[in-house]
């Protein structure tokens, strides 16, 4: 008989840590080592206990990852785009896990080129990205990115697309983000720092020069902004931005004179966000100056881009927010968002139309696609919803007429959109404010109770979780679960004062409206606390940790994927990365005001004696946005706080980062291992 293995126990070194004249002990700081080889011992020792406690779930977890990936389509291609002459295609092949990037030159029954095949570059390590690609503006030369350790650190390489030869020279540390001048021989990056990650310079490069000869170009100084670099769809501009949460600034400089000196367009002001686009001699400008919360839409001529010149196109209005634009050589796209639903709306210069692309649903995403052409006629969009398939939809301005390019295959045989149904409900808050919740469902479910559900949430920077369809959910949905997404405060789904909201000294907003929609969905029988499952990953790792410190008993399980709750010690490294760059969000722990706060809900600092819900957590151990070591101490000191005998399982991925394994389908283990989990805690084995 196999012996069960005891839960791993983490060493207890106290470590105190003072400031504001107030002392926490850290009695497992030292896990912030992963140099040291009784970190690594640790860190295995969790794995192997997590392997031994699903163990009994080993052929499920299989059969799982094997009907998620029968799901997806092997041998499929993206819908082809045309730039400059040639037809872009990234197609998939069977058996294979990585992407192989072609063109076709004008025509699409043209001989293929091999741009890149990813599987024969990522042969060679366990963890492989190519960043991005970039084209020369003669099409000759491509620029590309790639990440062997999974820490978003690029190296770019030059490929003589004629040739095949792939140049020796490489740029290393970099974003991985590659913007060409117009000259084909000059291009601009972005590299990070090496201890904090910050993409902090702008380098200008000359083909076949000696890459530690490159010309710095910008420096950003302000450790609170992180610095980009792109060119603007007409090709006019080469353009440098830096932002922070609340702040932007750009700076532009003609692409046909890639040695000029950049111009500020709009120095930076506090709290003055905005973004540019370029189209004929205009900028047209989105931003939330004059009190302008949501955004307006402004344009500037290029020769005078200081906001005092600023000409509004579209006004400020209280319930909408302008999100983006996308613009062609008569129509004007405007993604907006009102009551937190996308709206697609076309305006064209001549002022003769002014109108919106017409969607039913409550529960979808609508989004403007790859429109790299501004001569084109047609709108490229993408939609889904949490019952509907991802399709790419080409809409003609001058016919109307929709065009569905392609729509996402769903394979396996388990899967009819009409045996699924989606709807948006609201739960009130604790101080009255209405939070909307987006959920999907199998038909038939019947209110009494004993449904499972997924409660998901993220909740900060002000992104919005959008319901969109996921195939691999289905894995969830076909055995009885409820899957929900609970719109907290904190992201921008409605709007960016529901962002303003749920952040800094408002930050409790996010955890309480994500308790009390837990709470609704209990009163209103969608599930109970025996069947409800909480689940967020990074700042929603936070939302879990905080939210289960506050009520645990209304879950019977967490999935905790990298989350960061060890707010205030990070927040007090500047060295980590990230940390600056985010004092606008959570607040600097420097100032005693943000310190108290932040410790009042940070998860790792308020364990507390007590019972704890069953827990999956799972990080990577070359995570650059949250640390591995936070949910390794946070897990330790749970194991030596809680009076339960709830699982507590903890998966570290030892060759992976932020975002998981790479590879098309290696993701789908950790899934699997997450899917499993709850499954096995609702008693379903098959």
């Amino acid at each position: 008989m196999k012996k069960i293995l005891e839960q791993p126990k983490a060493k207890k070194i106290p470590k105190e840590l003072n400031i504001h004249n107030d002392i926490r002990i850290d009695n497992y700081y030292w896990l912030n080592n992963k140099e040291n080889p009784d970190v690594i011992d640790y860190l295995n020792a969790e794995n192997a206990y997590t392997k031994q406690i699903m163990a009994h779930t080993e052929d499920f977890q299989k059969s799982l990852f094997e009907e998620m990936k029968g799901r997806i389509k092997e041998d499929d291609t993206t819908v082809p785009y045309k730039l400059n002459g040639y037809w872009y295609i990234t197609r998939y092949e069977k058996g294979k896990d990585y992407p192989i990037y072609i063109r076709k030159k004008e025509s699409l029954e043209a001989i293929e080129e091999i741009l890149f095949d990813c599987n024969e570059m990522a042969k060679d390590f366990a963890y492989f990205n190519l960043g991005s690609i970039a084209i020369s503006p003669d099409n000759t030369l491509a620029c590309f990115s790639t990440d062997t350790v999974s820490r978003r650190q690029y190296t770019i390489q030059i490929k003589n697309l004629v040739t095949g030869e792939i140049y020796p020279d490489k740029i290393l540390n970099t974003t991985g983000s590659i913007t060409w001048a117009n000259d084909n021989k000059t291009l601009f990056y972005t590299i990070k720092d090496d201890v904090t990650l910050r993409s902090h310079k702008i380098f200008k490069h000359k083909l076949h020069s000696n890459t530690q000869e490159d010309a710095l170009v910008f420096h950003e100084k302000d450790e609170t902004f992180n610095t980009f670099v792109y060119k603007s769809k007409s090709k006019k501009y080469i353009i440098i931005g830096s932002s922070s949460t609340l702040t932007s600034e750009y700076r532009i400089l003609n692409a046909d004179t890639p040695d000029g000196k950049f111009k500020i367009f709009q120095k930076r002001v506090r709290e003055l966000d905005y973004s540019i686009a370029h189209y004929n001699d205009h900028f047209y400008v989105i931003a939330n100056n004059d009190g302008a919360t949501n955004f307006k839409l402004l344009k500037a001529n290029e020769n005078k881009t200081q906001k005092e010149f600023w000409e509004e196109v579209i006004p400020h209005r209280e319930h909408v927010l302008i999100e983006d634009i996308e613009i062609f050589k008569d129509y004007l796209v405007v993604n907006e968002r009102e009551n937190g639903l996308n709206n697609l709306r076309v305006i064209s210069w001549k002022g003769d139309e002014d109108y919106y692309l017409p969607f039913e649903s409550e529960t979808f995403t609508a989004y403007i696609s790859n429109n790299p052409d501004f001569d084109s006629e047609v709108l490229r969009y993408g939609f889904n919803s949490l019952t509907s398939p991802s399709a790419i939809i080409d809409y003609n301005f001058y016919t109307k007429e929709h065009i569905i390019q392609k729509e996402q295959e769903v394979l396996g045989g388990d899967f009819n959109k009409a045996d699924y149904e989606s709807k948006r409900i609201w739960a009130t808050a604790r101080d009255g404010v209405k939070i909307p919740i987006s959920i999907v469902y199998k038909k038939g479910i019947e209110l009494n109770s004993k449904n499972p559900l997924l409660l998901y949430a993220y909740g900060s920077y002000g992104s919005t979780i959008d319901p969109s369809f996921s195939s691999i959910r289905l894995s969830l949905l076909n055995r009885g679960f409820i899957y929900a997404i609970a719109h907290v405060r904190g992201g921008e789904y409605l709007g960016r004062q529901w962002y303003e909201s749920g952040k800094l000294l408002s930050k409790l907003n996010t955890f309480h409206d994500y308790i009390d929609c837990s709470k609704f969905l209990i009163e209103e029988k969608y599930t109970s606390n025996k069947h409800l499952y909480a689940y967020g990953g990074s700042a929603g790792g936070l939302l879990v940790g905080a939210v289960i410190n506050m009520n645990p008993e209304l879950y019977n399980g967490v999935l905790a994927a990298v989350p960061f709750v060890d707010v205030v010690t990070t927040m007090l490294d500047d060295t980590i990365p990230l940390t600056t760059g985010e004092y606008d969000e959570w607040g600097n722990p420097n100032d005693l005001d943000y310190y108290n706060y932040m410790k009042s809900y940070s998860p790792y600092d308020n364990i507390e004696v007590k019972n704890y819900p069953n827990m999956l957590v799972t990080t990577g151990l070359y995570d650059s946005q949250v640390q591995y070591w936070e949910p390794a101490k946070w897990v330790a000191k749970l194991r030596e706080f809680k009076t339960d005998s709830n699982k507590l399982v903890f998966h570290i991925d030892m060759d992976s980062g932020h975002g998981g394994a790479s590879g098309r389908f290696e993701s789908l283990k950790e899934v699997a291992l997450e899917y499993a989990f709850l499954l096995d805690l609702e008693g379903i084995h098959c």
